[in-house]
């Protein structure tokens, strides 16, 4: 058995120093509590190399380690709210090489690193007020200590950066919280002691960064929530430069001098830089292909900005502004300019990434190209389409996303994220596909709602896709005038905007009621999957109905196969709120209350007929009902089957459950490790099974069971094939043959999740199978299975 990835897709965490951008050409970025690889220039388009879960925590920092002499780099340090700092060598992408760096009591922050002779440099910020340096001789070391710690007094970290002071050692800048930055030197008994402080900023210093100019003298770029960036001078010093104040159109520029190791030099204020709105997030200095110096910095603006020095005008100019317009975006983390100064590569404050290519005609135009997107807080659930040509997703960073190959010249297909059609005020939870174009969600609230495409999505849809087959609702919506959803001023549902708001001008009475006129849906026809901007704003999809009916928040949803019938569950402690929720989605009125359970219902699944309905619970049961028409109500669904105390074989609560696509047999997973095949027999039991019995149940492991599906055809001739998933995050194959059921292979934690896996899908195909997952780790995957 082969078993490919074909798609991934996860977002940075939100910190400014979670993404690094080597020499090499490839992207590391803190994604939950792994860090992810990603090369930029594979194909047009973005490929995620691999992902490392190399912490047990949120990872806030990764810095790609520099060796002088070496082009490409296969060195990076990262730290994490484990406490921990790790080095990792990925000259074996598959099998990296790791030392752990122990010693911080709280969440390291900010981190850098500097090869000097034989030795690595390391140091480390950190929210227990600390910052801790560490020296590496030997690289084939497990862990290693620190050799010395700066106590900053209940301080907190910000930035950290090493720099080789030409002949005089190394020079380690910091900043804290008192919009200082700190020089501390290393003497001659190899210990870090402080010799000079900066003052010029009016707040925090988020970010520095070194470079050499064309003269030999050391510039420091720093950035502040003051909005301003300062540009620093170290030169060595020169007995003729005349150390005074000098008075230059009315600004007083200073010179100072500091000693390190008896070497003297001069450090002067070279220029401040004023073009953010907001705090500068971060700075990054570039030497492009033309020799040119060029800083980039990132703010929460939204947008970045490219500075270069004009001889001319003896100044330091904005060259080119790239970023976000309109929408409900929150700005830039943090952005990278790769060796050549040819494209940039910024993270954004939902975990989005945004890709710059400079144009070869004109180097003052910078286009937008294909990046990898995903979602930046634990996926709760997926789904596929009925006839599986996308996947939605359901997360906590309170969206759902659809995910979608795109097609190109030449026949390559390459999943990404295509529309967002809901950003939702509450923590997505669950999610039920109606129809190719109509799903319901459901979040951390009491209603559930439901959603239809609007025209501007169908006609990108097929056009990315190439898919141009003709479906009567696709045709009724890419004909109707209903072109997308715009979210009104502290709203939560998305409303139709109708092809006349389009056309007609806003008028003075609606721009004085709406203060936020920038939300507004542009409709746009893509040649490429969109970016985050175009996503954020412009690809949502109207509202059509809110359902109420639940007490609480609402947990599972699940469809039948026709989309006709929905069913729904919230929290609940008492039989009364752990009903199942039968909606008819043509009325969207309540046609029937399940009971059963006396606890949440965690997952419901329909027979693939639609005819019986199987749900899991809390409670440590799982309750089968059937629809029985008694000849005034086609839908009368009658409780048939369930467990208890005496003939239940879970001893801890079911989390997943799922049908065979032929109806015979369906399986049960729970917290005790165990999966149970059940199936319809001939005799009927007095106990509460009544006509229903187990096959086998299987003793996997101590782990908690916390997903799993049937593919949707028969697997190697006689078999159906079953995929599990694991709150350790691993995913195991498994074939049944109506008896007994056989492991074939196990995906471990490098090739599935890090984390709890929460939903396993098989996409609907009669051709190739396609297993869908997601994750708390942050993650959507898709694999294609290869018998």
């Amino acid at each position: 058995m082969k078993i490919t990835n074909l798609y991934t897709s996860i977002a940075v965490n939100r910190s400014p120093f979670a993404l690094d951008l080597g020499n090499n050409g490839l992207i590391c970025y803190a994604a939950a509590n792994s860090i992810a690889i990603l090369d930029p220039n594979y194909d047009d388009s973005c490929k995620l190399l691999k992902i490392h879960a190399i912490h047990t925590n949120r990872v806030n920092t990764v810095k790609w380690i520099k060796k002088p002499g070496v082009d490409k780099e296969n060195e990076l340090i990262s730290g994490s709210d484990d406490n921990l700092c790790v080095y990792l060598n990925i000259e074996d992408i598959e099998h990296p090489k790791k030392i752990i760096l122990k010693g911080h009591t709280d969440s390291i922050t900010s981190l850098d690193s500097i090869h000097v002779e034989n030795a690595l440099f390391i140091v480390t910020g950190s929210s227990d007020s600390t910052i801790r340096l560490w020296r590496i001789n030997n690289l084939q070391e497990e862990s290693i200590e620190a050799f010395q710690v700066i106590d900053l007094n209940r301080g907190i970290c910000f930035s950290v950066k090493f720099v080789k002071l030409y002949n005089a050692g190394v020079l380690l800048a910091f900043t804290t919280d008192d919009d200082k930055i700190k020089f501390y030197g290393e003497n001659e008994n190899k210990v870090f002691e402080k010799i000079e402080e900066l003052i010029g900023h009016e707040d925090w210093v988020r970010c520095l960064d070194f470079i050499k100019d064309d003269n030999g003298d050391l510039l420091l770029a720093s950035s502040s929530q003051d909005s301003f960036i300062r540009l620093w001078k170290i030169s060595p010093y020169n007995k003729n430069v005349e150390l005074i104040s000098k008075d230059i159109d009315e600004i007083q520029i200073e010179a100072r001098t500091f000693t390190l190791n008896n070497h003297k030099f001069v450090l002067a204020l070279e220029s401040v830089l004023q073009g953010h709105e907001n705090w500068v997030y971060s700075v990054h200095w570039n030497k492009s292909s033309t020799n040119t110096l060029q800083l980039l910095s990132s703010s929460m603006d939204r947008s970045m900005i490219i500075w270069t020095y004009d001889n001319d005008l003896c100044m330091w100019l904005e060259k080119v502004r790239v970023g976000e317009v309109g929408g409900n975006t929150l700005g830039f983390y943090g952005g990278k300019f790769n060796k050549n100064g040819n494209f940039i590569v910024g993270h954004g404050f939902q975990g989005s990434l945004h890709l710059w290519k400079k144009s070869n005609e004109n180097d003052r135009i910078w286009e937008p190209a294909v990046m990898n997107s995903g979602h930046f807080r634990e996926v709760k659930d997926i789904a596929w389409e009925p006839k599986g040509e996308f996947l939605l997703s359901a997360s906590m960073d309170q969206t759902t996303r659809l995910h979608s190959y795109w097609t190109r010249d030449g026949k390559i297909r390459t999943y990404h994220e295509i529309a967002r059609p809901q950003v939702h005020g509450y923590d997505m939870q669950c999610i039920a596909i109606l129809s190719r174009y109509r799903f319901a969600s459901g979040a951390e609230e009491k209603i559930v709602r439901s959603f239809q495409a609007p025209a501007n999505f169908v006609e990108n849809f097929r056009t990315l896709t190439r898919n141009l087959e003709k479906d009567v609702e696709g045709d009724t919506i890419a004909n109707s005038n209903q072109k997308g959803a715009a979210v009104p001023s502290l709203g939560l549902s998305n409303k139709i905007v109708y092809e006349e708001d389009l056309l007609n001008p806003v008028n003075e009475e609606k721009k004085f009621k709406d203060e936020y006129p920038e939300n507004y849906f542009v409709p746009i026809l893509m040649k490429e999957p969109p970016t985050e901007e175009y996503l954020t704003q412009n690809t949502l999809w109207p509202e059509v109905q809110k359902l109420y009916g639940h007490g609480y928040e609402l947990y599972a949803l699940a469809a039948n196969k026709s989309g006709t019938i929905l069913a729904s569950s919230c929290k609940a402690t008492t039989l009364e709120h752990a009903e199942i929720l039968l909606w008819n989605t043509s009325t969207w009125k309540i046609i029937q209350r399940l009971r059963s359970h006396k606890l949440t219902v965690t997952q419901i699944k329909f027979s693939s007929d639609g005819n019986r309905l199987l749900s899991v619970s809390r409670d440590r049961r799982w309750s089968l009902f059937e629809n029985i028409p008694d000849g005034t109500n086609d839908v009368n669904f009658q409780l048939v089957s369930t467990t208890d105390k005496n003939n239940g074989i879970h001893e801890r609560i079911i989390w997943c459950c799922d049908w065979t696509h032929d109806d015979k047999f369906f399986a049960t997973g729970s917290r005790d490790g165990k999966v149970a095949l059940w199936t319809k027999n001939s005799t009927c039991s007095e106990s509460t099974l009544k006509d229903y019995s187990s096959l086998c149940s299987i003793n996997i492991s101590s782990d908690s069971i916390t997903a799993l599906c049937f593919a949707c055809n028969i697997y190697n001739g006689n078999s159906y094939l079953l995929a599990i998933g694991f709150e350790s995050g691993i995913i195991q194959l498994y074939s049944f043959n109506g008896k007994t059921c056989e492991l074939l292979t196990s995906l471990n934690n490098s090739d599935a999740h890090h984390l709890t896996v929460n939903k396993l899908e098989f996409r609907p195909s009669e051709n190739k199978i396609h297993l869908a997952s997601c994750g708390n780790d942050h993650l959507v995957r898709i694999y294609e299975i290869e018998q």
